[in-house]
């Protein structure tokens, strides 16, 4: 019997839903299936699989992770180009990887997910789309991402421009700036991969910066031939190249911790890269961020402090107060021209799940019991909402490795809750208030300790100064917490 597509039907009720199919989504699916559970559906709200990696289409989109360690390690890919992946080849990379693990069949495009209400008598989830479809499962996880929701500041006069106004993660088809005058509003991590092209091809490229960040060269490279075949034929080295890459990014949590000598190197190592690239004291006077390494996210780029050396390309950190109809009114007071802006001002990161109305257990509201701090147990559950699982939760980011060890680690872990919850027929699995409570006082003593609790503008943490992004310590620490026994910090009933 040929396997349904992925355009079929939704089933009325199933055992799980995956919300996703991003990287998160197709571990998730993946570690299911292993786990024994197979009646599951993967909704995702685009026309296909990737993600993040399907939205940012921006030019020069890529990661900033390593290749071959930001990648799944049960799904190797020994052709990747270059040493840090572009988008497109990402995003293939995903698409094969859905068919290889027969995930495409599960998957439905095109389901926006809006509400999650839990019965508590029958211990289900009643899954709401955008187009008023519901469908029923015992076990929900998301896997919807912290970088998905893209935020366009509310500027004034922002409805009046009459050019084109384009967000990193939202690109059109075509875009062509040659000759125009552009305004880039942003200058971190989309924006520094954006501005090589938008310098090449505009009159003149406007960057503006509210705060500046700390960078570092990105050694970006292709790979050759040889390294590839090795990469391909030569055993275990693919293993081991992705291992030694691992743990050196693993060392590097140490610069992340105050007060550091790993701290202090990092500093005087990116602040001798600016005094070697930026020639004009003053323009190197406001490159120099007044805040310690890593508070903020650190950006790896070549070419940044070049491209704001072209005779055709301003900084501008004096803010942005008001738009006009073919110009920015900044915090000079000086009007400058501009027939196109592109906003790279990031995503909705401090609210989790920020598209989903959740209610739980007792009529609890999600968003309500998180407030500006959301939280979770090991990073992928909340007491009070049973079922209910986070992939890539409050907590569980990184500032020196990759996301993707996190991501497996989490679907591991889940998908042992689930089956136990559909093995042993429970019609509820919550973690307790007390294992949740104990989880997060002890984390955040030790984020307390890193350079994201010092003060800086951040989307690490929210206004109350709560980090509820980063992870506290080591990657293979997280890996480490996942793999205890804890079952006693979950409740079950049938």
């Amino acid at each position: 019997m040929p396997a349904p597509k992925s355009d079929a039907p939704l089933p009325e009720r199933c055992d799980a839903v995956i919300i996703g199919a991003g990287f998160a989504g197709i571990a998730m699916g993946r570690q299911l299936d292993r786990a024994g559970v197979s009646d599951f559906v993967i909704l995702e709200r685009a026309g296909g699989p990737g993600g993040v990696w399907r939205a940012n289409r921006y030019p020069g989109a890529a990661c900033d992770v390593p290749s071959h360690l930001y990648s799944f390690s049960f799904f190797p890919n020994p052709d990747w180009s270059r040493k840090f992946s572009p988008q497109a080849e990402i995003l293939a990379y995903l698409d094969r990887a859905a068919d290889a693990f027969d995930l495409r069949r599960r998957m439905r495009f095109g389901c926006a997910v809006t509400s999650l209400a839990f019965d508590q008598e029958k211990g289900r989830w009643r899954v709401t789309l955008s187009d008023g479809r519901t469908l029923c499962a015992r076990a929900v996880i998301s896997a919807v991402g912290q970088l998905s929701e893209p935020v366009i500041p509310a500027i004034p006069g922002l409805d009046g421009f009459e050019g084109r106004v384009v967000h990193s993660a939202e690109w059109p088809d075509a875009l062509d700036v040659t000759g125009q005058a552009v305004a880039v509003i942003g200058a971190a991590a989309s924006a520094v991969q954006l501005l090589p092209e938008m310098a090449g091809r505009a009159a003149h490229l406007t960057v503006f910066q509210r705060t500046p960040n700390w960078i570092i060269d990105k050694p970006d490279r292709a790979f050759t031939a040889l390294e590839k075949a090795a990469f391909r034929h030569l055993p275990g080295w693919r293993w081991l190249y992705r291992t030694a890459s691992f743990l050196i990014h693993e060392t590097r949590f140490a610069a992340f911790l105050s007060g550091t000598l790993a701290n202090a190197y990092t500093r005087w190592r990116m602040l001798a890269r600016l005094k070697r690239e930026v020639a004009d004291p003053a323009l190197r006077a406001r490159l120099t961020p007044d805040y310690a390494p890593g508070c903020k996210r650190i950006l790896l780029t070549k070419d940044f402090y070049g491209i704001l050396q072209r005779g055709n390309v301003t900084l501008d950190d004096s803010g942005v107060t008001q738009i006009g109809p073919r110009e920015i009114i900044n915090g000079k007071g000086e009007r400058i021209a501009a027939s196109t802006l592109v906003f790279a001002t990031g995503f909705r990161t401090t609210q989790f799940l920020p598209t989903l109305s959740v209610t739980g257990r007792d009529g609890l509201d999600l968003r309500a019991v998180w407030g500006d701090s959301p939280r979770a147990y090991r990073g992928v559950a909340v007491h009070g909402f049973p079922n209910l699982f986070i992939l890539y939760g409050p907590n569980t980011n990184l500032g020196h490795n990759s996301i993707i060890f996190m991501l497996e680690r989490q679907s591991e872990y889940v998908a042992r809750q689930v089956r136990r919850l559909i093995g042993e027929d429970w019609r509820t699995l919550e973690v307790t208030a007390q294992a949740e409570a104990r989880f997060n006082t002890r984390m955040q003593a030790r984020l307390a300790r890193t350079v994201w609790a010092e003060d800086c503008p951040s989307w690490y943490k929210t206004r109350d100064g709560v980090i509820t992004h980063n992870w506290s310590g080591f990657a293979t620490s997280f890996a480490l917490a996942l793999a205890g026994g804890d079952d006693q910090a979950w409740l079950a009933e049938r």
